[in-house]
């Protein structure tokens, strides 16, 4: 096979693998609302698939991205995958929510091998950097179409056999995946060879999150003042601080610190950070809102999610012919206030609403996603030298994922907080004229939906207030000098 053919093969390739990375993500959430009536759990609960599935991914994104670079890409993306199907069959089979989680961990440690790999096989098959900025960009549109049949696969399976098959859909998939992987892909690994993996470090960095997370998880139910909150936190801050000490010194570190040391980095991270914990907060929740109130089945609500991504894949080329008329930073802020604005939009739901008002919230949010998509990753590929791509896209990755966890333990947690204090006021400033016990309990019923419409309301709002303060963060973000020590803009042309 011809070389140039060979390696859009290979962009083919990955983008199978994301594309079941991301549509396994859209399906679950979308299966959310049936899990929680099969196992009896509250939201709070059922909140935990999403995060503990997030925060395993997060912990291991920069182990995966560390080993791929050192023993070999193309080996760490095929055992990825097959863990990858192997868990996801365990979790089609989960009888409690224990269970669940733990077969979604499993899940989660396998899918974090799959960003940072294949960034970076991506980055070292295209050496040339329009054909690189192209086939990333074209790579991040597997995300869009994992949104598009997401739904339209998972919706369907769900409301005809059941949330299990949303699972179990992984297989043939992935099969097919890891049989073009092992046909096209050609092993590579860094120029720098590996001494010694920072397994300290990598296990200090996953104690520190998953403290965080379930800190912030369960700060509501168990009193953000007490004993084992506070104590959550404070050794999430120790443990974060022996990882920085481990890794500073060590000479294969998880996360290259001296990444810090270049403001375009930092500051796209800082933007990802702020847009992915709305987005993600959000997106669990539109789900359960839809089935909950709205009374909408699987089907339908996935339906919802379908217009959305082909917003995405329009938005992605007005992006791309953005560049070189406007600097990154501006198109990254004006991004991200578009996205805000979608978010803001779902304010206007309540029980009355129709799909379409769902519908036109999520297009203009992710319209504004996508014409900043591929100027977030490609910067992060443009400031780092090439042998460290793979570290510097997980620690992206990571970042997202940490991201998504706040979003989830915030936005649940605001949420619940959000409907408790709306009841009490609710109810201070009603008059109930009759007090049968049947008149008070349709009361009671109308003032606590009255309540957690509101309560949504409070989380859509708040998180617009977070993407205006990414969009001005972004404006922070000024590449000057590439890799090669070249004009900076020259490289953002290519992004």
């Amino acid at each position: 096979m011809a070389e140039d053919n060979r390696k859009w093969w290979i962009l083919l390739t990955v983008i199978v693998g994301t594309f079941l990375g991301a549509m396994d993500q859209t399906v679950v959430n979308l299966a959310v609302p049936k899990i929680m009536l099969d196992f009896n759990i509250l939201t709070a609960d059922a909140a935990w698939i999403a995060t503990a599935y997030i925060l395993a991914n997060a912990v291991f994104v920069p182990v995966w991205g560390k080993l791929g670079d050192t023993i070999g890409r193309k080996k760490v993306y095929v055992w990825g995958f097959s863990i990858f199907i192997v868990g996801s069959i365990l979790a089609g089979f989960a009888w409690d929510l224990s269970s669940m989680i733990l077969f979604r961990i499993i899940q989660a440690v396998a899918s974090s091998a799959d960003y940072p790999t294949a960034m970076a096989i991506i980055a070292v098959n295209f050496s040339n950097g329009k054909e690189r900025a192209q086939a990333l960009g074209i790579w991040s549109s597997a995300f869009a179409l994992a949104i598009v049949f997401g739904p339209l696969i998972g919706g369907p399976l769900i409301d005809i056999f059941g949330w299990r098959s949303v699972f179990m859909i992984n297989l043939p998939i992935g099969i097919i995946g890891i049989a073009m992987a092992l046909t096209f892909i050609p092993e590579s690994v860094s120029d720098k060879k590996s001494v010694s993996f920072d397994w300290y470090g990598a296990l200090t960095l996953g104690i520190s999150l998953a403290l965080l997370v379930f800190g912030l998880d369960r700060g509501y139910d168990w009193g953000w003042t007490s004993l084992p909150i506070l104590l959550c936190f404070a050794g999430s801050g120790l443990f974060m601080y022996i990882f920085y000490l481990i890794d500073s010194r060590h000479p294969e570190p998880i996360i290259d610190f001296s990444f810090f040391r270049i403001p375009a980095f930092v500051f796209t991270l800082v933007n990802n950070f702020l847009i992915f914990m709305c987005l993600m907060g959000g997106m669990f929740l539109i789900p359960i809102f839809d089935q909950t109130f709205l009374g909408l089945s699987a089907t339908e609500t996935g339906l919802q999610f379908v217009p959305m991504a082909f917003c995405i894949m329009l938005a992605a080329p007005i992006g791309a012919g953005l560049v070189g008329k406007l600097q990154p930073r501006y198109v990254i802020a004006l991004s991200t206030l578009v996205a805000g604005l979608g978010l803001f939009l779902f304010t206007g739901l309540d029980v009355r609403s129709s799909s379409l008002d769902v519908i036109i919230p999520l297009i203009v949010m992710m319209f504004g996603m996508g014409f900043g998509m591929s100027q977030r990753t490609g910067i992060i590929a443009a400031v780092v030298p090439n042998d460290e791509i793979g570290s510097a896209s997980a620690v992206l990755a990571l970042v997202r994922n940490i991201s998504g966890a706040f979003g989830i333990a915030i936005f649940a947690t605001l949420l619940n907080m959000s409907v408790e204090n709306n009841m009490l006021a609710i109810s201070a400033y009603s008059v109930v004229n009759m007090h049968t016990p049947a008149v008070m309990q349709q009361a009671t019923t109308l003032m606590y939906l009255d309540a957690q419409i509101l309560a949504y309301h409070t989380i859509f709002i708040v998180g617009s207030i977070i993407m205006i303060l990414a969009a001005v963060l972004a404006l922070l973000i000024d590449v000057k000098k590439t890799k090669e020590g070249e004009e900076g803009k020259e490289v953002v042309l290519e992004i």
